[in-house]
């Protein structure tokens, strides 16, 4: 029996009918978010047909994370599943919950948000009347702790995780406006053992690196391999925006790094465009174009537009992740551990590691998938299929 089918509610519901979730929150140090979006899991209707567990995934926090974590396991118990990964890192921490785990959705939220009261209906109702479909996503909608000020830039409110792609359901394809964003997602178990896991060199990982793509480099990699997506508007998690994203600093300091996560995915998934000096070249226009507005607003005594000046900073990181940041040298990082040992299985029908070499650093290796002119997304570009290692980087 699955870990998420030991977590229904209704004894009398016959688990081979029924579609098995286990959520997964990676959370490091954030005690009081964590207990609010398990709160919320808890709290939200489970569907008849549907069978849930909430998994906890935490990456090494030093904080009260732990008390809250056996003190909500012992307030629910069979609800919630924890795991611990040392490693460093949400996307080792999404790895080493999807290998724990053998429910047959993989959903993922992150820890400072709740999910609609009307979440766990929709991926139910999603993955039933479609049964070929791989994978959803959906919006989400900002909680204000405190009122916005007015100088967000409004094209850069993916920094407060305000994201939404309107009203209509439709498919993930090379045309969305948009991606699959990982602290929304619901993807077949299936899916993600065809596709390969999170890509650990991208991604949070400490206070110091912003990194982040991890979401994005999973999502081409859906779409090369033409899993069907659909983004559904029904599917809301509430994100709670923190006093300390709420300064100009930080969307500095987030556009660069995200910047350099572009950089170094580009290796992997360079885009269809004209490059110059290994970055595309609409970004130095588009910095240009910035820093004259910059320049032109300060010489005329009006007050600057932060957005105009992040479009240098989008510039900067992608050069320093293309050419200067370590990473860029020797990603992906192959694991250096055998996972087959460190989440051994048994005959619930979990993962199989005999057949399969599941590469957390970069995607599922098997001997029959293409590595070659065949794995190419649909703009053009190619997986970065290196064999390198190198040490994990620090916290």
């Amino acid at each position: 029996m699955s870990a998420a089918g030991s977590a229904a509610t209704g004894e009398d519901r016959d688990l081979d009918r029924m579609l098995t979730l286990d959520v997964l929150i990676p959370t490091r140090n954030r005690a009081g978010q964590l207990t609010r979006a398990i709160e919320s899991l808890l709290a939200a209707p489970v569907p008849e047909g549907l069978a849930v567990s909430i998994v906890p995934v935490d990456n090494g926090s030093t904080d009260g994370t732990g008390p809250a974590l056996e003190w909500l396991s012992a307030r629910f118990p069979g609800r919630l599943h924890v795991i611990h990964e040392r490693r460093c890192g949400k996307s080792r921490a999404l790895n080493a919950g999807i290998l724990a785990t053998s429910g047959d959705l993989v959903g993922m939220i992150d820890d400072d948000e709740e999910v609609d009261v009307e979440w766990y209906r929709q991926v139910l109702r999603a993955f039933t009347e479609d049964p070929a479909l791989d994978f959803i996503g959906g919006p989400y909608r900002p909680v204000w702790g405190t009122d916005p000020p007015d100088w967000i830039p409004r094209d850069y409110l993916a920094v407060l995780g305000d994201v939404d792609s309107g009203l209509g359901e439709r498919p993930f394809t090379a045309d969305f406006d948009g991606i699959l964003k990982g602290g929304n997602a619901v993807i077949r178990r299936s899916t993600l053992m065809r596709v390969g896991p999170y890509a650990e060199w991208l991604g949070p990982a400490g206070a110091a690196r912003l990194l982040s793509c991890e979401d994005e480099e999973m999502y081409l990699r859906l779409l090369e391999t033409g899993a069907r997506g659909r983004y559904v508007p029904q599917l809301v998690v509430h994100h709670h925006v923190s006093g300390e994203r709420l300064t100009p600093g930080y969307f500095r300091r987030w556009c660069f790094w995200r910047g350099v996560s572009r950089g170094l995915m580009d290796r992997a998934h360079p885009l269809p465009v004209q490059y110059l000096a290994g970055v595309p070249r609409f970004l130095y226009g588009s910095a240009a174009r910035g820093l004259r507005q910059v320049v032109t607003r300060r010489l005329a005594g009006r007050s600057r537009s932060l957005s105009d000046e992040l479009k240098a900073w989008d510039l900067a990181g992608y050069l320093w992740g293309r050419h200067i940041y370590t990473l860029a040298r020797f990603s992906p990082v192959r694991s250096r551990r055998r996972l087959s040992t460190l989440f051994p299985q048994t005959d619930s029908g979990g993962l199989s590691h005999d057949d399969l070499n599941w590469n957390p650093s970069c995607f599922s290796s098997k001997g029959n998938v293409s590595q070659g002119t065949g794995d190419h997304h649909p703009t053009g570009g190619s997986r970065l299929a290196e064999h390198r290692r190198a040490p994990a980087p620090p916290c």
